[in-house]
């Protein structure tokens, strides 16, 4: 059965609802939206697990051994659970996300308390389960890749997410890299129509956000129905939302090098509030990797894709991901993958062993690499990437570099925000710039972020 959230009456008793949100800003920004669907219901969040009457646990398989962190959190939740119907009371029990749609019938088997197991695509029904577990006794499993789409089941009204938001406007994949369980999980791409995401980025907007990072598995194959009922491209969708009153800031993630269009990369050119910041990621350097990973792109491609961005924006700064110790990795592939890293220089990225994931066709390939083997490259690729991170950050001192700033800092009299390229900035100020953007002269370079003082005290034009 299928019911629209604004169809729910709202409650006159108000529930508590603690979520936990493991994964990518997409689970932050499915985590915030099942906040939404359950507030018609009287649910209201709470930030201590024991006092809730429902707790989500909003799970992502990307990581090495997800699903046991999620069943070692079911069990300390478990114990909650217990104590709270030993005082007379329900505590209800759900598991969202990615290893609930890859492993539903483990958690029915091994966690059998569980009260809910829902996918990532079916949260819209969220409504419909509370009901359906709060009146019947056993789980309540909905893993399906509903025919219809799950934004239009959504209120409109959201929670406001504060000086920066989220905005998924494409989930789904299909690559099926040989390593990754995405397409298995989220399902097949899927864009939302142009309409849909601007009118959300306006309210977003009129509830305080300053910046807002657009959001897919695959966000850069956004091809959604435009405002002039034609196909939209993401550069198209970037330049529309560049007009909103109020709106200083725009981002995108995660991208795919194959899906970087012509427009996309003139956006970078022309869009002053699209941040000269891009997470573009490779996994490897190799070009024998790269075709057994599935990836559907060569080295070359993605130093010509590199080469188009840095011409259209000279500032640019690059993240990635890279995979080390991919099955069949040769220690001649991984040197490639240093070699590239060398040759584009990044301001940062992310960098992990190859893990298996059950299911993906790389957990069953031959010439697996061994953990010991695949833990000295790791670390060696990770000091040449601090290092290069070390070298952009240092690069920004003396720089005057807009600031939007979002919250007090750690120190009395101090503020903090993010530069242009993600960077945690602080410095001393007034709160009252919590919320504009300012320009800091950049005056060092810390481990884990930059200090600065004001150039001045007015919001940057």
């Amino acid at each position: 059965m299928q019911v629209r959230a604004a169809a729910i009456p709202e409650s006159s008793d108000r529930k508590r609802l603690h979520v936990i949100t493991w994964g990518c800003q997409m689970n932050v920004y499915d985590s915030a939206r099942m906040q939404d669907v359950l507030a018609p219901l009287g649910y209201a969040p709470t930030s201590a697990p024991r006092d809730a009457d429902m707790v989500i646990l909003n799970t992502c398989h990307i990581r090495e051994k997800a699903a046991e962190k999620v069943f070692s959190e079911l069990g300390r939740l478990h114990r909650l659970q217990q104590a709270r119907e030993q005082a007379g009371g329900r505590m209800i029990l759900a598991v969202a996300g990615c290893v609930a749609q890859a492993e539903g019938v483990e958690i029915l088997a091994r966690a059998p308390y569980v009260d809910i197991v829902l996918g990532p695509q079916t949260y819209h029904r969220l409504p419909e389960m509370v009901a359906r577990a709060a009146r019947a006794a056993g789980t309540v499993i909905d893993t399906e890749f509903p025919a219809e789409d799950k934004f239009d089941y959504l209120p409109d009204a959201s929670a406001p997410q504060g000086i920066t938001a989220f905005l998924t406007v494409q989930e789904g994949c299909d690559k099926f890299c040989s390593f990754c369980v995405v397409p298995y999980t989220r399902g097949a791409e899927q864009s939302r129509p142009a309409a849909a995401v601007i009118a959300e980025a306006r309210r977003l907007v009129a509830q305080g956000a300053r910046e807002i990072t657009l959001l897919g598995q695959n966000v850069n194959a956004w091809h959604g129905e435009g405002l002039d009922g034609g196909a939209w491209s993401l550069g198209r969708l970037i330049r529309a939302l560049a007009e909103l009153p109020g709106l200083g800031r725009l981002r995108y993630t995660t991208s795919h090098p194959r899906d970087m269009d012509a427009e996309l990369v003139s956006a970078h050119r022309d869009v002053p509030s699209l941040m000269p910041f891009l997470h573009l990621p490779v996994q490897s350097g190799s070009d024998r990797v790269l075709a057994a990973m599935n990836r559907g792109h060569r080295v070359d491609d993605y130093l010509r894709t590199v080469d188009r961005l840095r011409t259209a924006r000279p500032d640019l700064g690059l993240s990635s991901d890279f995979i080390v110790g991919h099955p069949g990795e040769t220690e001649a592939d991984f040197a490639a993958t240093l070699a590239l890293v060398r040759r584009v220089v990044f301001a940062q990225a992310f960098s992990f062993k190859y893990s298996p994931r059950p299911g993906t066709p790389a957990a069953a390939a031959p010439s697996q690499v061994s953990e010991p083997e695949k833990e000295r490259r790791l670390a060696e690729l990770q000091e040449l990437l601090r290092a290069q991170q070390a070298r952009f950050n240092a690069g920004c001192v003396g720089l005057d570099l807009p600031v939007l700033f979002t919250g007090a800092g750690r120190h009395p009299g101090q503020i903090a925000g993010r530069s242009p390229y993600l960077q945690p900035v602080h410095a001393t100020g007034p709160t009252t710039l919590i919320g504009t953007e300012a320009m800091v002269r950049i005056a060092a370079a810390l481990p884990n972020s930059l200090s600065g003082t004001l150039s001045t005290e007015r919001a940057c034009a």
